[in-house]
Formats: C-alpha cells, sequence, structure tokens
C-alpha cells in the first residue's frame, strides 16, 4: 500500500445520494435486458415472472434493510454473512456478489453501445462499450461525493425520460399488441407456457438486479441507520412502479417479438410509433443512455467497495484495499473489475454460447451471483436474530419472518430453475468458484493477519 493511503473510507452521502444510488444502480434494467424475457416466456408469460420477481424484491428489500443498518459495512453481504456463520460463509457471499457486480457492468456498457449505435450506426459498439469504462472508472476515481452527485443527476433525468416514453407511445399502446401469443408464442394459457415462465427468471431478475449495492457504500453513508433504509424502500418503490409501466407500454405498440433479443428495445418500441427520424427517438437515445450510464457509473461504485472489502479482510490480495491519499477512494478496486469487464466484452468466443448472446450471459452470469447472494443474506438474517437476539438493529424486517421467508424461498427456486435452464453457466459459476476457493484455502495467514476496520467478529 503506497505511503499515506489508508484503507478507511470517509462518510459523505446523504439521504438523496442513497436513493439516487439505490435507483440508478438498476434503472438500466427497465431500459435493456428485460426484454431478452419476451423470447422465452411471450409477454404475458413474462408478466408473471416479473411480477413473482418483484415479490421476492420487494421481500427481500424489507428484509435486507435489517442487516444494512445493524452492520453498515463496504462488505455488505459478505460482512453479514461473516457475523453470522464466519469465513467460509463469507467467502460464498463475496464471492457471490462480486460475481454479479463484476459482470453486470459489461452487459450495461454493451447497452450504451447499442444506444451509441442507433444514432451513430458507424460506431463500434464493443469500441463504445470499452470507452464508456474509461470516463467512468476516471469519475469514480475522483471521489465518491462528486461520483454520487452524478449519480443522483443522471438517475433523475432518467426515471423522467422512462415517464416520457411511456408518454410518447401511449397513443399507439393497444391490449391486443401485448396479449397476441403472450404465452410462450401461444394464444391462451396451457401447461406449455410454464418452462417459459420460469426460463425468464434472470431477465425478470435484471428489472431490479443490484440495488441491494447500497449496502455497499453503507460506510461512505452520513447516519447510515437513516439514509439506507430511506433508500431501500423509497427505492424499490420507484422500480418496481417503471418496471411494470415500461413493460406494458413497450409490449403494446406494436409486434413485440421485434423487440426481444435486442440490446435496444426502447428506441426500436418508439420507432414504430414515432418514425426513425422523430425528434421524439433522438430524445430517448441520448436522454435514455443517462439510465444506462446511472446504473453503470454506480455499479462499478458497488463492485470496487466489495473488492476493496474483501482485500481489507484478507480474502484478496491485500494490493486493492488500498485507498488513493487524495481522492480517498480505492483506486486499485475500481481499475481492477474494469479490466475483468473490458476483457468480458471482447470475449464473445468464451461467453457467447448455449444459444445465448454475449449481453444474455452477462445478464445471466450475474443474476446467478445475485441469487446465491440473496440467498446467504436472508440464512444470514435468521441465524443472526437466533445467535444475537439483543444485537442493535435500528430498522428491523418488516413482517417477520415471512417476509425473510417469502425472499428466500422465492431465491431458492429461480437458483433452482435457472441452474436447470442455463447449465453451462452454472458449471462456469461453479468453476469459478472453485478457482476461488484453492486462492481462499492457501491464504487463511492473509486473513488471520488483515486489520478489519469494522471490527466484524468472526463466528466458527
Amino acid at each position: 500500500m503506497e505511503t499515506g493511503a489508508s484503507n478507511t473510507l470517509k462518510p459523505t452521502l446523504n439521504v438523496w445520494h442513497m436513493w439516487g444510488l439505490a435507483v440508478g444502480l438498476v434503472i438500466s434494467g427497465e431500459y435493456f435486458g428485460w426484454s431478452y424475457g419476451w423470447d422465452k416466456a411471450g409477454t404475458l408469460g413474462f408478466m408473471v415472472t416479473s411480477v413473482m420477481i418483484a415479490v421476492m424484491y420487494t421481500t427481500f428489500i424489507f428484509s435486507f434493510t435489517e442487516l444494512t443498518t445493524s452492520i453498515p459495512h463496504a462488505g455488505g453481504p459478505f460482512a453479514y454473512a461473516r457475523r453470522a456463520f464466519g469465513d467460509k460463509a463469507a467467502f460464498i457471499a463475496g464471492f457471490a456478489t462480486l460475481v454479479e457486480f463484476v459482470f453486470a457492468p459489461p452487459a450495461i456498457a454493451m447497452a450504451i453501445g447499442a444506444y451509441l449505435n442507433v444514432q451513430f450506426p458507424g460506431v463500434d459498439v464493443k469500441v463504445m462499450a470499452a470507452g464508456a469504462y474509461v470516463i467512468f472508472i476516471g469519475l469514480n476515481i475522483i471521489g465518491v461525493r462528486i461520483a454520487a452527485t452524478f449519480e443522483l443527476f443522471v438517475t433523475i433525468l432518467a426515471i423522467l425520460e422512462l415517464l416520457v416514453f411511456m408518454g410518447v407511445v401511449s397513443p399507439a399502446f393497444s391490449v391486443a399488441n401485448f396479449v397476441a401469443h403472450g404465452w410462450s408464442g401461444q394464444d391462451g394459457f396451457s401447461v406449455a407456457a410454464i418452462p417459459g415462465i420460469v426460463a425468464a427468471i434472470p431477465f425478470a431478475i435484471w428489472f431490479f438486479l443490484a440495488i441491494e449495492g447500497v449496502a455497499m457504500a453503507a460506510e461512505e453513508a452520513e447516519n447510515p441507520k437513516r439514509t439506507v433504509p430511506v433508500a431501500y424502500i423509497a427505492g424499490i418503490l420507484t422500480l418496481v412502479v417503471l418496471a411494470m409501466g415500461v413493460m406494458v407500454f413497450a409490449g403494446g405498440t406494436g409486434d413485440w417479438k421485434a423487440l426481444s433479443n435486442i440490446n435496444d428495445p426502447l428506441p426500436q418500441a418508439m420507432k414504430l410509433v414515432v418514425g426513425a427520424n422523430s425528434g421524439w427517438l433522438h430524445m430517448l437515445v441520448w436522454i435514455g443512455l443517462f439510465g444506462l450510464i446511472a446504473s453503470f457509473h454506480g455499479i462499478i461504485l458497488g463492485y470496487s467497495r466489495q473488492i476493496f472489502a474483501l482485500a481489507r479482510a484478507g480474502y484478496m490480495p491485500q494490493y486493492f484495499a488500498a485507498v488513493h491519499p487524495k481522492f480517498k477512494t480505492p483506486h486499485r478496486a475500481i481499475i481492477a473489475g474494469g479490466i475483468v469487464g473490458v476483457a468480458a466484452i471482447f470475449s464473445d468466443d468464451l461467453i457467447s454460447f448455449g444459444g445465448q448472446t454475449l449481453t444474455a450471459n452477462l445478464i445471466t452470469m450475474a443474476v446467478f451471483g445475485a441469487i446465491v447472494m440473496y440467498i446467504i443474506s436472508m440464512l444470514s438474517l435468521f441465524a443472526l436474530r437466533k445467535n444475537e437476539p439483543n444485537m442493535s438493529r435500528p430498522f428491523p424486517a418488516m413482517v417477520y419472518p415471512l417476509f425473510p421467508a417469502i425472499a428466500l424461498i422465492l431465491a431458492a427456486i429461480s437458483l433452482v430453475t435457472m441452474i436447470y435452464y442455463n447449465q453451462l453457466l452454472a458449471e462456469l459459476f461453479v468453476a469459478l468458484m472453485a478457482i476461488a476457493y484453492g486462492y481462499f484455502l492457501l491464504t487463511k495467514h492473509h486473513r488471520d493477519a488483515a486489520i478489519d476496520n469494522q471490527q466484524i467478529p468472526v463466528v466458527g
């Protein structure tokens, strides 16, 4: 670690910053990714999937706030699992969270490139995606308050743009368009539609993926016991309304099949209504970029804090626990995740398999990490309730134990079905975890020697 650097983060974020981060981390999911679910389940089938996943996320967030306010730590789920179960569970939670937050940004970067390609057909999508990494890695290094203020600004613009999109396409909305062949290509529901509904789970999760990243900024929040729960609850309610609205209005504009399996469904939906040369379309492309940028930028913040926290506690090389002496940000962790993301963007042959596009596989991989992390987090909540009944809980889980149990059960169902429908990616996930676990076994002395500034006790 360089001279003058420390491994302590500075609390500078207010409640608006945290709400902006909660929504901004996720809002790109309203702009792209979800329409791949239409290809699996149809519009009506995917609506069923989306409602189920919305229930899972709502109950999860109303439970997760107990953990984030009780243990405000940059490691988020890794820290909760460590306190509840010890080192091995912390490793699994940390690895899963890292996979989620490292594989999601290249998918979003590819969508940024696709949106720019709509405006400038000659640009290379992958070059634009890599360029996005360079710009926003730099912004994240400069300072967390600057980064969070920018995040709040672009998130508000992104929300307004989604509302404008719904308003512009509403005159062309038709229920008949939305329901046509809405059950996995069929006009009526049958048992044959169920596999598609289940296979679409990763893309419904993409509507809400990464909202838990707010927990990784908890050390940098002013009064996290107040700001974190407000951000989470207001954030999830905002996202549920936007997700359902965007999906319904886009699906009712024309032939929804033309919008599935693409990275820019909203511009293409608007093109069906106003034409390719409309000013509304150009506005959607330019302002719509803010939605993608908000999530891309926010998730860079999230993965960097996860790498930083794991390194600080001895689960990754201590090299990544350095904080920039001037900007007080984990600059090495920010750059490391970016290198992995850019490599993924240019790894079509490696990641484009199983009949899915590169973007779809990146989304599915990120979702694997998220679901594993959700399961461990809810198990940690139950364990801490049992083992540490007197622990300070500024914001207890609502409707306990029902809400945490619903979130846990739905997450477990999602994981089982995802493994069944994505066996190659599941094997890749397990292989990466096995490699990481080998490092974990060889570096126990690093964890023993690490100074964890949050002083979270290790169980077991």
